[in-house]
């Protein structure tokens, strides 16, 4: 089968997979796509053959999930549990590969003691897809959740590293452990400094580009879908480990600062949606490549004659066994340790059930797979000589995935409460209503993000309507606004400081600037008079002094003549210049999401409508329907379709049941179809 009929069938598979899977929930999508693989090459009859490049298919594949996995990863909870995550992602991953590997070889000798050390290397990694789907249909605890989020991003990097060392060592036929341990720190070390420089290198370009004024949204989605590519390519040619290197700049990326605004975010959009496609995609044609060469591993391997079938089921069956039960006991003693040291409890049967939902969520899948068909097929020091036992090598792999998959879809639902049966159903609904105020922020933020000079009166209306839908939201669930009382004196604050800061340049008056400031002082009293009371003796002794102040003040003013048209004309410059700065660090404030979104939406749709106003001339009504009725639909339509595609992101994360996410996505529809209607 040619590439090009290849690559449409594996993209075919993946699209039909996505469907599938929200018709059939209770199986994983990884399952899913597997069997989309075994029917396309019971189709092709057998003709569809693999044979990459390795280097190529850990950059094409391994390289652009791992990063995207770093990147995404949630820092809090990764340093939380950063001891356990490294037991078992460094820890258990060498003893999962030792141990494999002597068992293999002892029970194939024809399988070389190097060789089956990489096949226990490979079989370290955990399957990030995999924890994704039993997420969306399980409850599984925060903790355990955490750990095996940081578990699948550090085990792969610390997997396919020492499959590389035990591969080196089957293909070439020379092993030294000196040579091989100062190897594997120099690559190890080399990577993680490697990725920290380039990951700060990168992220300085595309700082240093947007500084210029170049705010391009596809330079710099590019620029950040290529920076996997050119670490692992660069690390990798300076003979360092190119897949610790990309872990580490995806880590790079989260803790090094980030710019926040209106171009950041409108980025961040386009990226997210470019990302999360593509990971599915690659994450997708992996499992699908998978199902197509089951039929050919298994068929060469089932035909063997010099081994019996059913002893290949039960060498299956027994790596399968070894490899969990190490994680059991490995997890078993992790968490006894933590409930008896750290929590000074005694260890429990519950306990004991976590740790082995925890055990059985560790299936294998993408990346075990796509580094065995790293595999070469000839050896380096013989080229004549075929890899020993190649096809038997994954042969096992595919069965222990196939197993490992099989144990976490059916029988960790056994173990643990299903999504639907953990929350009463008052408790469900309040969730919902949480999660619909939740999406409806997100589309606040977007609006916020591509809002522009020539469409911000229409996007200030649409940004009032979403704020409205918060309010009935919240008056029918008897939800109680947070107070903006805070934010609106840190505006004001702000406000204040630009003020004395043109003052101190010489650009206003020390009159205007005072007039100004007593301006921001009053409003400053009358919301803390509100937050202290009344009667209080501090908002009492702030009164009384703020009206000496202003009669000291009317009188200095009534004994010298100041120009006063002057004064008036700078109080307004001083008024639009601190307005600018209200604006811009509101809109930080929006696209951070530090404050509720519909707060500081409306705080800064206000202040924008305040500089608007002093800017320009009335227009007449005739430009301004005939303005809005141009765009005002485009921003609604763009509205509508953002929150069609967070109830997706929703319902993919769990968070939403799909029959809660097929009515709000009816719903938004009958929206869609109202405006366009209104056209």
């Amino acid at each position: 089968m040619d590439i090009l009929t290849l690559t449409l069938l594996l993209l075919a598979a993946v699209l039909i997979s996505s469907v599938i899977d929200q018709v059939v929930p209770k199986v994983s999508l990884p399952l899913i796509q597997i069997a989309l693989g075994v029917l396309i090459a019971l189709l092709a009859a057998g003709s569809v053959n693999i044979d990459f490049d390795p280097e190529i298919f850990l950059v094409i594949f391994i390289a652009p999930i791992l990063y995207d996995e770093a990147k995404s990863a949630d820092k809090r909870s990764l340093w939380k549990e950063i001891r356990p995550i490294i037991s078992l992602a460094v820890g258990l991953v060498v003893v999962t590969a030792l141990a494999i590997g002597f068992t293999v070889h002892w029970i194939i000798p024809s399988i070389p003691l190097a060789a089956a050390f990489a096949l226990g290397a490979a079989l370290g990694p955990t399957d990030a897809v995999t924890v994704a789907s039993l997420s969306s249909e399980i409850h599984i605890p925060d903790r355990q959740k955490n750990l095996l989020k940081g578990e699948y991003l550090i085990n792969d990097a610390s997997g396919i590293v020492s499959f590389q060392f035990a591969l080196a060592a089957a293909t070439t036929g020379t092993f030294s452990l000196l040579n091989a341990t100062a190897e594997f720190f120099i690559e190890f070390f080399g990577g993680l400094l490697f990725g920290a420089v380039l990951g700060i290198a990168l992220s300085w370009i595309g700082r240093k580009v947007r500084d210029i004024g170049i705010e391009n949204t596809t330079f710099h989605v590019l620029l950040d879908l290529f920076t996997p590519l050119i670490i692992y390519l660069v690390s990798d040619t300076c003979h360092v480990s190119g897949i610790i290197a990309v872990v580490t700049a995806g880590l790079i990326h989260i803790v090094q600062p980030h710019l926040i605004g209106p171009s950041i975010s409108r980025m961040n959009i386009v990226s997210s949606s470019v990302w999360r496609t593509l990971t599915f995609a690659l994450n997708g044609i992996v499992f699908v490549l998978l199902g197509t060469q089951l039929p050919g591993a298994m068929r060469d391997t089932w035909d063997d004659v010099t081994i019996s079938n059913w002893l290949l089921i039960l060498y299956i069956l027994l790596i399968t066994a070894i490899l969990l039960g190490l994680r059991f006991v490995w997890v078993l003693a992790m968490d006894a340790f933590r409930a008896r040291r750290a929590e000074k409890r005694p260890f429990t049967k519950a306990d004991a059930k976590l740790s082995l939902v925890t055990t059985l969520s560790g299936a294998k899948g993408t990346v075990t797979l796509s580094i065995l068909f790293t595999i070469p097929v000839f050896l380096t020091y013989s080229p004549v000589s075929y890899f020993p036992q190649r096809d038997l090598i994954i042969f096992l792999a595919c069965g222990v995935i196939l197993c490992t998959l099989l144990l976490s879809n059916f029988v960790i639902p056994l173990l643990v409460p299903r999504q639907k049966d953990k929350q009463s159903t008052i408790d469900e609904k309040n969730h919902q209503v949480e999660v619909t105020m939740e999406i409806i922020r997100m589309v606040v933020e977007d609006l916020t993000a591509h809002q522009t000079a020539e469409n911000r009166r229409e996007t200030q209306e649409v940004i009032r309507s979403y704020n409205a839908r918060l309010e009935r939201i919240k008056e029918s669930n008897d939800i109680e606004d947070e107070p903006s009382v805070e934010l609106r004196l840190r505006v004001l604050e702000w406000e204040r400081e630009k003020c004395l800061e043109m003052l101190q340049a010489n650009e206003v008056s020390a009159r205007a600037a005072d007039q100004y400031l007593e301006r921001l002082d009053h409003v400053t009293r009358l919301l803390k008079r509100n937050q202290e009371g009344i009667s209080s003796v501090r908002g009492i002794t702030t009164r009384v002094v703020g009206t000496l102040k202003r009669a000291a003040r009317t009188i200095y003013n009534e004994l010298y003549d100041f120009d006063t048209a002057n004064t008036t004309e700078q109080v307004r410059r001083i008024q639009l210049a601190t307005t600018q700065v209200a604006i811009d660090k509101l809109r930080l404030e929006v696209a951070a999401s530090r404050v509720p979104t519909e707060i500081a939406s409306e705080l800064l749709v206000e202040y924008q409508r305040l500089r608007q106003s002093m800017m320009q001339q009335s227009p007449s009504m005739t430009r301004v329907l005939g303005r809005e009725g141009a765009s005002i639909n485009e921003v609604r339509r763009f509205g509508l379709n953002r929150e069609l595609e967070h109830i997706q992101e929703m319902y993919e994360e769990g968070e939403l049941s799909r029959s809660a996410a097929t009515h709000m996505r009816n719903n938004v529809y009958l929206m869609r179809m109202d405006l366009e209607d209104q056209i």
